[in-house]
């Protein structure tokens, strides 16, 4: 169980408040608003960071941020594609 509070821009675990940094939250909402789709790393520079230098690494640093705060199997990583929130995560946006 992972909700988003959109008003708050929190996160809950199973209920448990999750803090995530403003870039974590975008980050987040990004994933959340397109379950189960692969979102490229160019995609989310661009979403989230208006667009950073190509070669920066800043997505898998924020990536690998947001599985240790909201679970491991959350979002997974598809080589040479990008990155996945999995369609079974039970997700909520409020």
């Amino acid at each position: 169980d992972v909700t988003l509070d959109l008003r708050g821009r929190r996160a809950f675990v199973a209920g448990d408040p999750v803090d995530l940094s403003p870039r974590e939250f975008a980050l987040a909402l990004t994933f959340f608003r397109s379950p189960g789709e692969v979102l490229s790393r160019s995609y989310l520079l661009d979403a989230v960071w208006g667009g950073v230098d190509p070669g920066s690494n800043i997505v898998d640093v924020y990536v690998g941020y947001l599985r240790r705060k909201l679970g491991k199997g959350r979002i997974s990583s598809l080589r040479g594609r990008g990155y996945r929130l999995e369609k079974d995560t039970k997700i909520t946006a409020a």
